[in-house]
């Protein structure tokens, strides 16, 4: 064992060094809320009023959506941003890179499609594959979503506003989520989603749900019920004790 102890040593110190060199974290790179409008310009041209994606159309336009996403990995949310500043960052985010993540394997039929593809070792799904980066820190879809969307915002809507490109998720808005408009477009999108057929079916006793509201049922019911959740934004009014049962997703690509 002692004929290791150099050895030994050495990665220690080279540990030591690694981490001095390490990036700065989020919030201390002092930037400033970038503007969306960029992102805005291409989910106007690009994406309908159904939420149906010219992904082809998007290849076409990648150097406009890669000068956007430059922005953002360049100027990560600072610890002095609004939480609406923050939180409308994020979710562009997240949908301008899932945008990016299709385009750049298109064609393709599903998401899904794309990490056994890749064959990248270590990685569970398409969503843990890190194919870009943050203030310098390399970042992948699961990462928004879970470690920093749904942990330190505590906001449901955020599930019917960030879409992973395929038919049975939220529709992909055709503009881009603002600091000064993010209560209004939240509402709006969970108002739209639990009330489209497509997805869901609204009785007054029995509920036929997306599958999104069992992956995340702990995220509906921190105050109150899923049955209370639906009827706060259902034009149909449910019973508390509406029977709740989930529908397959389609995964199949929510374009073309």
């Amino acid at each position: 064992m002692r004929s290791f102890q150099p050895l030994f040593i050495t990665l220690i110190l080279l540990g030591i060094a690694f981490q001095g060199c390490a990036s700065p974290p989020l919030s201390d790179l002092g930037c400033k809320p970038p503007s969306h409008d960029a992102w805005t310009a291409l989910l106007r041209a690009h994406v309908d009023t159904k939420g149906h994606v010219s992904y082809k159309g998007l290849k076409k336009d990648v150097d406009r959506l890669d000068a956007y996403l430059r922005t953002l990995s360049d100027c990560p949310p600072s610890k002095d941003w609004s939480r609406d500043e923050r939180l409308a960052y994020w979710v562009n985010a997240y949908n301008a890179f899932t945008v990016k993540l299709i385009i750049d394997h298109y064609p393709v039929k599903s998401i899904k499609e794309i990490g056994p593809r890749l064959s990248v070792p270590l990685v569970n799904s398409v969503w843990d594959i890190k194919f870009f980066k943050i203030g310098g820190v390399e970042m992948n879809l699961n990462h928004i979503e879970h470690d920093i969307l749904r942990k330190e915002f505590d906001e449901p809507r955020i599930h019917f506003a960030i879409v992973c490109a395929s038919f049975s998720c939220p529709q992909l808005l055709n503009e881009s989520f603002a600091p000064q408009t993010l209560e209004k477009q939240l509402h709006d999108r969970t108002v739209a989603f639990i009330n489209d057929p497509v997805r869901n079916r609204i009785a007054t006793d029995r509920l036929q749900l997306s599958s999104i509201f069992d992956w995340f049922k702990g995220d509906f019911t921190k105050k109150g019920t899923l049955q209370a959740f639906i009827a706060k934004y259902a034009k149909v009014k449910v019973s508390g004790k509406a029977k709740v049962s989930y529908l397959d997703y389609d995964w199949s690509l929510n374009g073309e």
